[in-house]
C-alpha cells in the first residue's frame, strides 16, 4: 500500500466518525457520504472511492467504532452484500 492509499483510508475513517458526530446518535450514514466529503473535485469520481470508503467501516467496526447495517439491523461487514449503512457502535 502506497502512502497516498494509507493517507486516503486514514481520511475515510476521520470523515466517517466526523459525519456520524454531526447527525443523531442513532442517525446513519453511507459510504457515499464519505467518498463525497473527502473527493476533490466536482463530477463522479468519488465513485472510486466507494470499496476505500465500505473497507474504512469494515476497519472502523473491527475497532469497535462502529456498526455496519443491512435493513436497520448489525450485520458481519465480511458478509454483508449490496447497499449498508453505517452508525455508531451501540
Amino acid at each position: 500500500m502506497t502512502d497516498t492509499e494509507q493517507q486516503m483510508d486514514w481520511r475515510l475513517e476521520r470523515v466517517v466518525l466526523e459525519l456520524l458526530e454531526r447527525r443523531a446518535p442513532t442517525a446513519t450514514i453511507c459510504p457515499s457520504d464519505a467518498a463525497r466529503a473527502v473527493y476533490a473535485g466536482d463530477d463522479d469520481g468519488w465513485r472510486e472511492l466507494m470499496e476505500p470508503a465500505r473497507r474504512a467501516a469494515q476497519r472502523l467496526v473491527a475497532a469497535g467504532e462502529v456498526e455496519i447495517t443491512q435493513g436497520g439491523r448489525p450485520v458481519d461487514p465480511a458478509e454483508a452484500r449490496g447497499p449498508i449503512r453505517i452508525r455508531r457502535a451501540r
